[in-house]
């Protein structure tokens, strides 16, 4: 898992929401989403599950690319 890679992929789907919005939507704090989208974490399979939901894209576009 290249975390470099879905952070860019997470954050191009994010768009034009802040990340605060985002995070509401998820039930995650910002810092979080923050994370996930600088590259310092990967989210667990349940957070994916959440985020891939959100996004309408299937887990393995986002986080196996």
């Amino acid at each position: 898992m290249d975390s470099e890679k879905i952070a860019r992929i997470l954050v191009d789907l994010r768009g034009d929401k802040s990340r605060a919005e985002v995070a509401a939507a998820l039930n995650l704090s910002v810092s979080a989403v923050a994370m996930y989208e600088n590259g310092d974490r990967i989210p667990r399979d349940e957070t994916k599950l959440k985020i891939a939901e959100y996004y309408g894209k299937s887990v393995e576009e986002i986080f196996y690319t």
